[in-house]
């Protein structure tokens, strides 16, 4: 018999499955269960985006496109980025399409990452940097953010971490699983010592249209002298309502896209062609839709906000995303005996706060990218499970 365990590589061995998708999984094997847990919008893909793509397949366009992506869809990713964010990226060489946000995020950091290169992280955040930085044989460094800084980098916590050996620093806004922001001034205050500390910054902003407070979101590299030293990515899933299609894109100087695209052409190709043609689409004419589904992510912010502060789950108030982030600190229990109890008792699935970084602890992670019908019912089964502790 074969012991695969002297076989397999053992970074990967080491690295933990996704705190996410344990509960996703627990409860699609449930009857009767209210799924809180994953960030996947209920509104279709908005129909003339679809069209778009069906119209491909009838036309049997079908063939690999240039590894960069379609030069149509980096002119409209263009666009779209100057029209929103008063940011131009040159669509020839300083765009790039991938499958997703979650691959540019893996080929920038392989694409930057020697071994023994650390890299900055605030937590909580999404599940994915720790491993792929580890992959890449660079150093995690976790920064922690506070409750009481509205879960938002401080440039004080920022500069404590910083050592000789550090290289990338990864910003995660707007933030999943916290839902917070970063203000204009608070990226002002981290580029300053970004650029005193000659750093490189991955700013993964998939969540950048959908910001609900006074001021609208701004990207990093709009910041005086940040563009030549920031990796932006987005994508199309939570904008566009696009999560199956699998498309994202990266931006950046021209030198590192280009060693992300000889990734990319070696390990995927090109991103899906029938997804790009509907891209285009979506760029070109989904402002609306966009408009549309953060009105109504809004009104269901609102509604399980202040629902959890009612029932007693002191919530801070997100203001982009579509996650709030309770504590739980008040119920005596960890975050995970939170959730396994509320799903067991109640048919409740939300996530364990730790599953986001050890900062996470005392918190759980709920999304309200749902009906509000799904949401109220959840809201009321949570009620009850509180009183019955």
């Amino acid at each position: 018999m074969i012991d695969y365990d002297t076989l397999v590589n053992r970074n990967v061995k080491r690295i933990k499955p996704s705190g996410i998708r344990k509960f996703f999984d627990i409860a699609n094997e449930m009857d009767d269960v209210i799924s809180l847990s994953v960030g996947e919008p209920d509104f279709h893909t908005p129909w003339h985006i679809r069209e778009e793509g069906i119209t491909s397949l009838e036309k049997g366009r079908t063939s690999y496109t240039p590894n960069r992506g379609f030069l149509k869809l980096r002119a409209e990713i263009s666009n779209y980025i100057e029209r929103h964010y008063n940011v131009k990226y040159d669509p020839e060489s300083e765009i790039l399409v991938t499958v997703g946000g979650s691959e540019a995020i893996d080929l920038c950091v392989r694409s930057l990452i020697n071994p023994g290169d650390e890299v900055l992280i605030p937590e909580p955040s999404f599940v994915c940097y720790v491993p792929i930085t580890e992959m890449a044989g660079g150093v995690p460094v976790v920064i922690e953010t506070k409750p009481e800084n509205s879960f938002r980098l401080t440039p004080e916590d920022l500069e404590a971490k910083i050592t000789s050996k550090t290289k990338l620093l990864i910003l995660p806004y707007p933030n999943n699983p916290t839902g917070a922001v970063m203000r204009r001034s608070d990226l002002e205050a981290i580029a300053k010592v970004v650029e005193r500390h000659n750093l490189l910054v991955l700013s993964d902003e998939i969540y950048a249209s959908l910001t609900y407070g006074s001021e609208p979101h701004t990207a990093f590299s709009a910041i005086p002298g940040m563009q030549e030293r920031t990796i932006l990515v987005n994508g199309f899933s939570k904008s566009h309502s696009m999560t199956g299609w699998r498309l994202g894109y990266a931006m950046g100087p021209k030198e590192i896209i280009a060693l992300m695209t000889k990734l990319h052409q070696f390990a995927i190709m090109s991103a899906p062609t029938m997804s790009q043609y509907a891209a285009i689409e979506a760029m070109k004419n989904g402002d609306d839709d966009i408009e549309y589904m953060r009105g109504q992510y809004d009104m269901r912010r609102r509604l399980i906000v202040d629902g959890l502060n009612n029932i007693g789950l002191k919530c801070f108030e997100p203001e982009g995303a579509f996650y709030v982030f309770p504590s739980v600190k008040s119920t005596g229990l960890t975050s995970m005996e939170f959730c396994e109890r509320l799903i067991h008792s109640q048919r409740v699935a939300v996530v364990p706060g730790d599953a986001f970084g050890a900062s996470g602890e005392g918190f759980v992670r709920i999304s309200y990218c749902y009906s509000t019908k799904h949401i109220i019912e959840a809201l009321e089964r949570m009620e009850a499970f509180l009183k019955g502790l």
